[in-house]
């Protein structure tokens, strides 16, 4: 089988295997926790957990069996550093799981009612597990940045979206969402706790997408001291660039965080910086993206500009008392959440640009050298040498699809893939 059959199937496997586990796991949970943890919304985050726990797992396992640097050819940085990968990976697949579960058990909860949906927990909870291992596994094996930023708008409208329809405060919005966490209650930590999860899931996807930016650039500068051609130009000052880009997107990660962390009410000062510093740090990541990522499409600078300006007009409106301070807000956060996932996509198409024009730059190279080396010699040779061209130009798909172990043994095999064959 290849690369996309075998994660298929194995992902059908952990389909049936999650499906089981969370099955008997919240069967056992609902004949053994005390009548305290068997309220409805203690019910359901300890389903969602089940689920999130089920499809972690999935997701590190296919991960970690499609990598091919847990050995110590090339030193402890390596391991350490997929350890590290699987691990910020994991806590966006759980946070995203998590929210998303309880987001679906509370509506079906609604449509149903409590006590009829109650005797459907276990097999709810087993088909919403077999679900999520079957995608976490599939998507290990091909793991991207696009699959990477697809999941952000999943869980952040999920846990805002529980915490607005649980909060026992009905106007929160007639002020503004600090409002709807500045409590105690169990909506105001799911919302607090969906802006952590939220900042925490957008550095670490920003790293993702930076490191597949580092990658291009660095293949494609050695596959030009190889072979003297370029495609595009050499981006000047691309170390300082990258940096800036990474810090302003690692800042912003961390304003979700703190307004997360920072309650209004006992916080004020870091709650308003944190919140009021973001959008600031925004409009300067959106307006200098021309220079920080020359790569990008002009589109996207477009783009850019006029979610600013869109903002900007929203935000006069809403000075002059005609809209309420709360839709300014969602405006602004779905138009960043919106622009990130664009981003990362972009970022993950150039990737996957470079990686088919490097596989037809070396077929051909080798194909060249074969005809070259085959000019004056018998028929039969020249077929040698051509079959030779074929069959190398043949390892080097497999080892960019993710089949061949002995990629890195490949002398030309400048095809590297930032989160799929490069593991």
């Amino acid at each position: 089988m290849g690369r996309h059959q075998r994660a298929e199937t194995l992902g059908l496997v952990s389909f049936l295997i999650c499906a089981v586990v969370a099955f008997f796991g919240m069967k056992l949970y609902l004949d053994l926790a005390p009548a305290i943890w068997q309220v409805t919304q203690r019910r359901f985050s300890a389903a969602a957990a089940v689920i999130a726990a089920c499809g972690v797992v999935s997701f590190a396992v296919g991960y970690a069996s499609n990598s091919r640097s847990f050995t110590l050819k090339n030193g402890w940085w390596m391991p350490i550093r997929r350890t590290f990968e699987i691990l910020a990976l994991s806590v966006v697949y759980a946070a995203t799981i998590f929210l998303s579960s309880f987001a679906l058990f509370s509506v079906v909860n609604t449509v149903l009612g409590m006590h009829l949906f109650a005797g459907y927990m276990p097999a709810a909870c087993a088909g919403f597990a077999g679900v999520a291992g079957y995608m976490t596994f599939v998507q290990a094996e091909l793991m991207n940045a696009k699959t990477l930023a697809s999941l952000l708008p999943f869980f952040v409208i999920s846990g805002v979206s529980t915490a607005g329809l649980t909060t026992d405060d009905p106007y929160w919005y007639h002020n503004n969402f600090s409002q709807l966490g500045d409590r105690t209650t169990f909506a105001a930590t799911m919302f607090n706790a969906t802006l952590i999860l939220a900042g925490t899931c957008i550095i670490i996807v920003s790293y993702f997408a930076v490191s597949e930016l580092i990658t291009t650039q660095r293949l494609e500068r050695l596959w030009h001291e190889r072979y003297g051609d370029e495609v595009e130009p050499e981006v000047a000052h691309f170390r300082v660039r990258t940096a800036i880009l990474s810090l302003l997107l690692t800042v912003s990660g961390l304003a979700f965080i703190g307004i997360g962390v920072f309650r209004y009410t006992p916080h004020y000062i870091m709650h308003n910086v944190c919140a009021k510093g973001l959008p600031l740090v925004m409009g300067v990541l959106l307006l200098a993206l021309p220079w920080l990522a020359p790569r990008m499409p002009k589109a996207m600078y477009a783009i850019s500009d006029l979610a600013i300006a869109v903002c900007a007009g929203f935000g006069i409106y809403m000075l002059r008392g005609y809209d309420t301070l709360t839709n300014l807000e969602a405006l602004a956060c779905a138009f960043f959440l919106g622009w990130f996932i664009v981003f990362s996509r972009q970022i993950a198409a150039i990737e996957a640009d470079r990686v088919q024009m490097q596989l037809v730059r070396f077929q051909t190279s080798r194909l060249d050298e074969a005809n070259e080396a085959a000019a004056g010699v018998s028929p039969a040779a020249a077929t040698t040498a051509v079959s030779a061209a074929k069959a190398a130009t043949a390892q080097v798909v497999q080892a960019e699809s993710g089949d061949g172990s002995d990629a890195a043994q490949l002398p030309d095999a400048m095809i590297e893939s930032r989160l799929a064959s490069d593991r």
